[in-house]
């Protein structure tokens, strides 16, 4: 069978280029051997002191009370603004999720006098943070509030440029700008344009420089929470006049949700070597546990949600197997039984023709459903499980029909291709097993609303699918797989590679304010909720910021 081939062309004028696409019947196939991970052996072996983690939870219990006081003891329009202060620094050290109800209702009530809090405020740093932290929550408070930082040119106060920690604060809140938030997109590039000059020239204290130079290179707001308290628990230790409390509150939390990740990774590491995948399959698959645990963090970094991190992580594993099965060695007759199987939840009739791997490879999928299953229909969360298995059976169908757009012969549309290649990203089944996840919340109305496909939703998908484009051009070009969005982009609009580089990431950019926007739109969906499409979002910031880190880690 002859491979198919499209015209592929990357500048106006030249010839097209003829490039073949991996549809080959054959089953004498190159592998592309990725990198053994170097995480698994190391955590299998790591002893986890159970006794300590109980020692950190009294010492935690212990400070909670002082450090609520701390934060609700106040009265006073002054006072409401140190809260809201407050509250950031609990966000940022990763301690919010222990007073949710403390935080909510001290928004609530502080954004019905927003104009009075802020009434007179000048300091950039103070009016940023406010802002950041009721868009953050949920609160539309208006960008006009930076009106007061400009001159009457319109442009920015240049006075503003020498205070470092309050444009910091600027360019984390400009992340949280809509489509119509013409002042931020101002302020983005105020902000960032003198951050860089003032991480480099020696003017700031070395911690805060290289706190600036953490946020250039991924913003708080699309950062994963756990790697942002991280971050800033060493930032806020080297400021001057800290709170010592709150700061050794931060440590002990961090060391305790450290030692459950050394856990959790101990028994996922067990769990995938027991399955015994690489004497069984060809090595063209990802064999990454312990670093998609890392990515459930994104989702559910408190402690709490220990068995929810594993459960996740399973669920990663079988979507890169899958994923990889389709997109990494399978030929197209492969690719189709599979898929055909999957949404049976039983072998087709086709497979018993086809090699043995991928038996192995659907028996995987399965068992990594039961297992589960097992956890959650005891809790009476079958209902759960049983939408996250119809979301999964939609991304597995949807990598047949990126096959089947491949196969045909002519370059697909860019609309087409994204069509298809927001399922196939697999944010929409991510969102699905973190709901699965949860049991503080109304599973009909949290799936409804992942079914609904919303703007919200759907934008979720198309940022990470972007990044993923992004990363992994050069590893899909490589590998002769050029049906991708770039290679479709560039073929529909005529434009350079470099051409094609930037709109993508004008794409992603517009989007993320898309996605903003619909977030404060949508008012009758749970925080925590909606928290999901965000977290599957950062992942794709972080996997994706220094090329393919999810098949390439060690880039990370």
């Amino acid at each position: 069978m002859k491979p198919s081939r499209f015209p592929l062309t990357s500048v106006r004028g030249k010839p097209a280029k003829q490039v073949g696409l991996k549809v080959s019947a054959s089953c004498d196939r190159p592998i592309s051997k990725l990198p053994p991970s170097k995480w698994t052996n190391y955590f299998h072996s790591v002893l986890v002191d159970v006794s300590e983690m109980d020692v950190l939870e009294r010492e935690i219990e212990a400070l909670k009370p002082n450090v609520r006081e701390m934060l609700m003891s106040s009265k006073g329009y002054d006072s409401v603004k140190k809260r809201i202060l407050m509250i950031y620094l609990l966000v940022s050290l990763g301690l919010a999720y222990h007073f949710e109800e403390e935080i909510e209702k001290s928004l609530k009530d502080g954004f019905e006098k927003i104009d009075e809090i802020i009434a007179g405020e000048d300091d950039l740093y103070t009016i940023s943070t406010i802002f950041w932290v009721f868009r953050t929550y949920g609160y539309n408070m208006s960008s006009d509030v930076f009106t007061r930082f400009k001159e009457e040119n319109g442009k920015f106060k240049e006075s503003l440029i020498e205070d470092a920690r309050g444009m910091l604060s600027l360019y984390e809140a400009a992340h949280l700008g809509t489509t119509t938030d013409y002042i931020l997109d101002e302020a983005l590039d105020f902000a960032s344009n003198n951050l860089v000059s003032l991480a480099e020239d020696g003017m700031c204290p070395s911690h805060l420089s290289t706190h600036i130079r953490n946020a250039l290179s991924i913003s708080q707001h699309w950062n994963m929470e756990i790697i942002v308290a991280v971050q800033y628990i060493r930032f806020y230790e080297q400021e001057v006049g800290h709170d010592e409390m709150l700061l050794k509150f931060a440590k002990l939390n961090f060391n305790l949700v450290q030692r459950l990740y050394l856990q959790e990774v101990k028994i996922l590491t067990k769990w995938y070597k027991d399955q015994d995948i690489h004497s069984k399959l060809p090595p063209y698959y990802r064999p990454v546990v312990t670093e998609m645990h890392f990515f459930s963090t994104a989702t559910f970094f408190e402690p709490q949600f220990s068995h929810a991190r594993i459960l996740q992580t399973k669920l990663f594993m079988a979507e890169l197997l899958v994923d990889d099965t389709c997109d990494r060695y399978a030929t197209f007759s492969e690719v189709e039984s599979l898929i055909n199987s999957l949404q049976r939840w039983a072998p087709d009739d086709a497979m018993d023709t086809h090699p043995d791997y991928l038996k192995v490879v659907f028996k995987f999928i399965l068992n990594a459903f039961e297992e589960c299953e097992k956890e959650l229909r005891p809790q009476g969360r079958s209902y759960s499980l049983e939408q996250t298995k119809e979301e999964y059976k939609r991304f597995a169908k949807s990598n047949l029909d990126l096959a089947k757009l491949a196969q045909a012969g002519n370059v697909p549309s860019f609309e087409e291709y994204m069509e298809v290649g927001k399922d196939e990203i697999g944010a929409f089944v991510i969102v699905a097993g973190s709901l699965m996840g949860m049991d503080n919340i109304d599973a009909v109305e949290a799936y409804d609303f992942l079914k609904s496909r919303s703007k919200f939703s759907q934008s979720s998908a198309e940022i990470v699918r972007y990044l993923n484009d992004l990363a992994g051009f050069e590893d899909d070009m490589r590998r002769g797989c050029v049906s991708t969005g770039l290679n479709c982009y560039m073929n529909q609009y005529g434009v350079t590679e470099t051409e094609v580089f930037r709109e993508f990431r004008k794409m992603v950019m517009n989007t993320c304010k898309i996605m903003n926007e619909e977030f404060l739109k949508t008012t009758d969906v749970p925080l925590r909720v909606l928290k999901t499409n965000f977290s599957c979002v950062r992942s794709g910031f972080v996997g994706y910021n220094e090329g393919e880190g999810v098949t390439y880690p060690e880039v990370h």
